[in-house]
């Protein structure tokens, strides 16, 4: 599982299911949460985050994989399948494209392409700004899902996996250290455009008809030129996996039958 920027896994909840019919393993980005800061602090690229993808999966005692990206997590999956593509099974790319993660933002904004790149870095830049207040008010969310979780029990229902997803993002935005959170996004934005001919391997794309992160277009673009890729527009924003956790596991599990690891 490459992980969205700062996003925990418990973003997958289906994923942490005894009977969910995949072993998943994942890692938090370097100097968030668990992660210490590299002592070379410009040691947080893509190709960086790679690496600890390769390092995650040599400690689970994983030879071959089907990746899971989300938002930069696909640039990151990408990067190590360029690098590694024996070691790469397939791929399910939530929100992402491989390579130049700036090119794809704003796109039902309507901003011209030219100016998506610059506008990227100064949001990432004002993220060092924004970012405190927004998680002010987003550490105010996980006590109103916490009621709504016991609301729903106390009503007899099961409580949805996106509703307790969401809460445990929330509680973790909260608590980002934002200066650093926005150069870590700066770093990645640095990625170049990549040419993906390596990947003969089942790739699934699913991009969001809302995503202004992730131009649904520039997805379907994207899986327009690969030979095997599979793309699956949803009527969402960027946290599809929060928005559609049982869409986004079927998609995993219909991959991982078009893999050869089945």
């Amino acid at each position: 599982m490459s992980n969205g920027m700062g996003a925990p896994p418990s973003a997958w909840p289906l994923l942490a299911e005894p009977g969910c019919g995949v072993h998943a393993v994942s890692w938090y980005h370097r100097g968030l949460d668990a992660s210490e800061r590299p002592e070379d602090l410009d040691r947080v690229t893509v190709e960086d985050h790679a690496a600890d993808l390769e390092a995650v999966m040599d400690a689970a005692g994983m030879d071959r994989a089907v990746l899971v990206g989300w938002s930069v997590g696909v640039n990151i999956a990408f990067a190590f399948a360029r690098r590694h593509p024996e070691r790469v099974a397939g791929i399910l790319a939530v929100g992402g494209v491989p390579g130049d993660p700036f090119r794809v933002l704003f796109g039902p904004s309507g901003v011209l392409r030219e100016l998506r790149e610059p506008l990227g870095r100064l949001g990432a830049w004002g993220l060092r700004w924004v970012g405190p207040p927004v998680a002010a008010a987003a550490s105010m969310l996980p006590p109103f899902l916490d009621s709504a979780q016991a609301l729903v029990s106390l009503a007899g229902f099961p409580v949805p996996p996106g509703l307790k997803a969401t809460g445990a993002v929330a509680r973790e935005f909260a608590t980002h250290p934002w200066t650093w959170y926005s150069r870590l996004v700066l770093a990645a934005g640095e990625q170049e455009p990549m040419d993906t001919g390596f990947a003969t391997f089942p790739v699934t794309i699913v991009g969001g008809v809302l995503d202004n992160l992730a131009d649904v277009d520039d997805l379907r673009r994207t899986a327009r030129r690969l030979p095997r890729a599979r793309f699956v527009p949803l009527l969402g924003g960027h946290f599809l996996p929060l928005q559609y956790p049982g869409r986004i596991h079927r998609e995993l599990l219909d991959l991982v039958e078009r893999s050869d690891l089945a």
